[in-house]
């Protein structure tokens, strides 16, 4: 049976922040959050530079090869903003996307970064991506236990992003799909503040994909985050019309596709 998302982005820029840095966009076939990198330049237009390119791409579902290609172009995209302004020299992004593949039968999940993507199926929560982090490095290696690492003060060190370079990593993999699943994918402004047993029963009890979005980052808010927030929910339906989107958040509504050069 074919299937199609459902999907609803909300994006805060916090308290604390002057900027969004964060971006996101969600369509029938596809939605995605991306978050700048902290200390580099310009981390507000490499996420809406990423997410505008990637959507330029095409709403074809593709498989795992072509949309590791497509991540691939728009991360070019990146390394040529940089070429034409020296300036912007090191700005980067995280990126965590769901795509509708296999000619709408299967789900395609890619992931760079500590932005995290979350699978809510028959009551059972799980994360299902890894983050590219140094404290995760540390917990892989048993020199950190799980549950400090949430409090490491070197928690936001990644280790893989996108900007522009031939060797940054991304990963593509194959999901099966399943009317009925819940998905979360969200900037660590939302992972970095609430327990994962409170993101799972928000979303268990939340039944609009928008509302559950608002309430997280209500929460992430509420719990006291520094940093910016996006979520963004999507449920797998069964396909039913034409293609819906992109709608865009974050600063990806802020540098819409006139405002951001593409190479």
């Amino acid at each position: 049976m074919p299937i199609r998302l459902r999907a609803a982005a909300v994006s805060d820029i916090g308290p604390h922040r002057s900027t969004n840095q964060d971006a996101a966009f969600t369509a029938s076939w596809g939605a995605a959050v991306a978050d700048g990198v902290g200390g580099g330049p310009s981390g507000d237009l490499a996420s809406a530079a990423l997410v505008h390119r990637l959507v330029a791409g095409g709403e074809t579902a593709p498989d795992a090869e072509e949309l590791l290609v497509r991540i691939r172009e728009a991360n070019w995209d990146l390394g040529a903003h940089v070429r034409r302004d020296p300036a912007l020299q090191g700005m980067a992004t995280t990126f965590t996307g769901l795509f509708v593949g296999g000619r709408g039968q299967t789900l395609l999940l890619a992931h760079s970064g500590d932005s995290r993507g979350y699978l809510l199926r028959d009551g059972w929560f799980s994360r299902e991506t890894r983050d590219d982090s140094y404290v995760q490095a540390l917990v892989d290696s048993g020199l950190l236990a799980p549950e400090a690492a949430a409090s490491h003060p070197r928690r936001n060190l990644i280790t893989a992003s996108l900007g522009g370079g031939e060797d940054d990593i991304v990963s593509v993999t194959e999901r099966d799909a399943l009317v009925g699943d819940r998905w979360l994918l969200c900037s660590d402004g939302v992972t970095d503040y609430l327990p994962e047993a409170d993101i799972a029963r928000l979303l268990a009890q939340t039944d609009e994909p928008r509302d559950a979005a608002a309430a997280l980052v209500a929460l992430a808010v509420e719990a006291g985050t520094l940093d910016n927030v996006t979520a963004v929910v999507t449920d797998v339906m069964a396909d039913a019309g034409a293609p819906s989107g992109p709608v865009f958040s974050g600063s990806a509504a802020s540098y819409f596709a006139e405002d951001v050069d593409t190479a």
